[in-house]
Formats: structure tokens, sequence, C-alpha cells
């Protein structure tokens, strides 16, 4: 008994031992992949990725357009679009990087460009590198800074937040005005031709809402100044001159009783729709939402962005947000990186499309000599504002948004409507500097 007993106990060993053995070869390294289908094997994970994005009439559309581009060189490719508010994909990035997992995580990510930085640097090992997967030089200048780290290329620069004026011609040539008096003005032609506006129309220049620093953040990037030094993480508000003349000529804007105040996207959009103001200072891909009043198509106009009027080196460009797609370290890496540099990388035919289908307009630069780009626009009078938006986006400034712009906007929003109540700039800034001094390390 005693002999056949071992004989068993020996019996029931081996064979576990070797069920061990099959399962650690079955799950061997890297098997994780960042689709949402769980754990595969490498061979499984390049026949398939998993790109995560917001929006799905703008970055979701775009992706599409890519995804059959892709699929007439590589049809074998399974491309999963997975469409997640920017907040939800901010914070699952962040949880996924912390747990030291990648499971869950998508191989491709959209994220915005004033967050892409405080990605790379604090997880520097979770990016796969794109250097020698794109031409970066093809690219507006100012989209490399964001999008790259230590002197490496980690993203694919994608849409344009380009700024520009927009303009309701009728209104200015009320006021004795006319398009050509808007090309290349500073701020305060801006407000003096907003007061006439107003004066003649009863109508406000522009709308503003307190609590959102778009438009500071325009006219110091303008400037090529943002909230940072060049090193993206110390705060730069006090000796910031290009920010204090912002913060200046804001004050003059509602001292000039040209403004208008709205509380969120839907009052804004309102705004420029119902006839209430005459300009609109902001990103280009506000046009759809004026082209959706089509009762005055043929009234309005792009003109160049105001520049600062004490600054030499401020310039008639500038930005107003804008994001890029970034690769993560999962198994289906390669498979990732090749999707985007054979579509959003080099593809000047899927630019096109982005431009007839989206009304996105991206930042590769061989792709604004294409017809997409030229063609005028009737609701703009025939202007051609896609290539007049193209040729802007080229004289942007780069910055280095670094780590912190939101986190320095809230300290800011609060010292600007003190400055506003009445505080003394320079203590307004310097209370600023403070406290992100204290708050940002």
């Amino acid at each position: 008994m005693k002999k056949s007993f071992a004989i068993l106990l020996a019996s029931m060993m081996l064979l576990m031992a070797l069920a061990a053995c099959s399962k650690s070869t079955t799950e061997s390294p890297g098997t994780t992949t960042g689709t949402d289908s769980g754990t595969k094997t490498e061979t499984e994970a390049a026949k398939e990725i998993t790109i995560w994005a917001w929006d799905p009439n703008f970055n979701i559309k775009a992706l599409e357009l890519a995804k059959e581009s892709y699929s007439k060189q590589n049809p074998d490719l399974k491309v999963n679009l997975v469409e997640f508010a920017q907040n939800d994909i901010v914070q699952k990035l962040n949880t996924g990087f912390n747990s030291g997992t990648t499971k869950g995580l998508p191989n491709i990510v959209l994220i915005e460009d004033y967050r892409a930085q405080s990605f790379l640097q604090a997880y520097p090992d979770s990016f796969y590198e794109l250097t020698n997967s794109i031409k970066a030089s093809d690219f507006a200048d100012y989209k490399l800074g964001p999008t790259s780290s230590n002197g490496k290329q980690y993203g694919v620069p994608f849409d344009s937040g380009v700024a520009g004026l927009y303009v309701r011609t009728d209104l200015l040539e009320q006021a004795g005005y006319k398009l050509a008096d808007l090309q290349d003005i500073t701020w305060d032609k801006y407000i003096e031709i907003g007061k006439k506006v107003k004066e003649v129309t009863g109508k406000d220049m522009a709308s503003l809402d307190p609590n959102d620093l778009g438009l500071i953040r325009m006219m110091i990037q303008s400037a090529g100044s943002w909230y940072l030094k060049e090193d993206g993480k110390t705060p730069d508000i006090s000796g910031n001159v290009a920010m204090k003349e912002a913060f200046e000529l804001y004050k003059k804007m509602m001292e000039a009783n040209i403004i208008k105040i709205h509380s969120d996207w839907s009052q804004f959009v309102a705004s420029a729709n119902n006839g209430s103001v005459a300009s609109v200072p902001t990103g280009n891909w506000f046009t759809p939402s004026i082209m959706q009043e089509a009762s005055q198509s043929g009234q309005w106009a792009v003109a160049p962005f105001p520049k600062l009027p004490n600054n030499d080196k401020s310039v008639h460009a500038s930005n107003l947000g804008g994001s890029s797609w970034y690769v993560l370290n999962v198994p289906g890496s390669e498979q990732a990186a090749d999707f985007l540099a054979k579509t959003f990388g080099s593809d000047v035919d899927l630019y096109q499309k982005l431009i007839t289908d989206v009304g996105a307009i991206g930042t590769y630069k061989p792709a604004a000599s294409g017809e997409a780009y030229q063609q005028a626009n009737e609701f703009f009078n025939g202007q051609k504002i896609v290539a007049d938006f193209a040729n802007w986006t080229a004289q942007i400034p780069n910055v280095n948004y670094g780590l912190h712009t939101y986190a320095i906007e809230d300290i800011l929003v609060v010292e600007l409507q003190n400055y506003l109540n009445g505080k003394e700039l320079d203590k307004a800034l310097a209370d600023a500097q403070a406290q992100a001094d204290s708050q940002v390390k």
C-alpha cells in the first residue's frame, strides 16, 4: 500500500509540474496588449490594435478615414476605435501607468498638446519612440515641442489649433470698416474698432468666459511666451512681460464695454450665431460652429490674429488647443507605429479628406499644397480660409507647454478677476507667481 501510494503521489507531482510548465509557455513574456479584449499573444497583437480618442464627429471620424486608407495597404489588421471623453482618457492612462501594468490600455491614444509633456516626462518608458517612423520636420514647428522629449519624437502631430479673427463683415461695414482694415492689426486697434462697432450697431465685439483663459493663452503664445519657462516646469508669471500686457489688454476690453460675457460652450456659439457679437478670436475648429447658422452665409470672414502692441516678438499667429497621436509601449507597438506612419504621418490624400469630410486642418506641411486646402469657402464669401489657416499655422511660435498648464490657469483665473476688481497688476501677478511656485513643484 505504501509503495503504491508513493508511486501515485510521484505521478501526481509529475503531472502538476508538466501542467505548470505548459501554462508558463502559453503565457510567456509580454502577452498583455493594449486592447480592451484582454490578454493576447504577440502574434495576435500584431493583427489587431486599439485606438482611444474623444469626439465622434472630429477625432473618431478622422480615425475612420485613416483606418480606411490603411486597410488598402494592410487589410489584415483589425483596428478597434474606442471613444472616451478626454478626461476619462487622462484618468485611465494615469491609472494604468501608475498600476505598472499595460492590461486594458490601447496601442494608440490621442493626447491634448497641453497635457502631453506631463505624460511623457512622468512615464517616459510607457511610450514608444517614433523618431524613425515619421519625418518630424514635415510638421508645423510649434507642434514638435509638445510631442517630443529629450531629443526623441514620441507623438505624430495631428490637428492645428491655429487661431484667427472671425469677423462679421456686414457689422464692420455699418461702422465704416472693411476687412482690409483688420489685416495685421494690434489689440489696441481691435479695441478701437470694437468701440466704434458698439457705438454704431449696439453689438459687442466678442464674447468671453471669465473662467476660461483661452484669449490670454493665444495672446502670450503669439509672443513666444507661456505660463512656464523654457524648461516646462518653472512658473513664469510675475516677470512675464507678454502676460502682463495680455492682462492689461483684457481689462481694456472690459472697460471699453465691448465684451459680452458667457458661461458655457452653448452660449459662446449662440453669441456668434444669433448676431450678438461682431467677431470671435479663437481656434479654427470654431468654423463648423459659425457655419451652422446658414442665414449668415456671406457675412463672415477670417482675419489674421491680432498681435500685442508693445511686444516686438509678437506675431499675427497663435494657437488654441490641438492634440497628437501616441503609441504606447505594449505588444503591437510596431504595428501601431506603422499605422500612424502611413496615415497621419505621411498620407497627403488623407489630409485632403480630413478637410472635406471632417473640417480638420492638420499640421502636416506637405498636405497644405493639396486641392482641398485651396478651395474657396462660399460661406465666407469665397475666402480660402483653410489656405489662410495653413499659412498662419507655419508662423505659430513654438513654446514649451510643459507640465502645469491647467494648474496654473486655476491660479491665474482668480488673480485676473482680482485685477479686474481693482487689485494692482504687479501685485496680482506676484501673488500668482508665489502660489504657483508653492503648488507646482
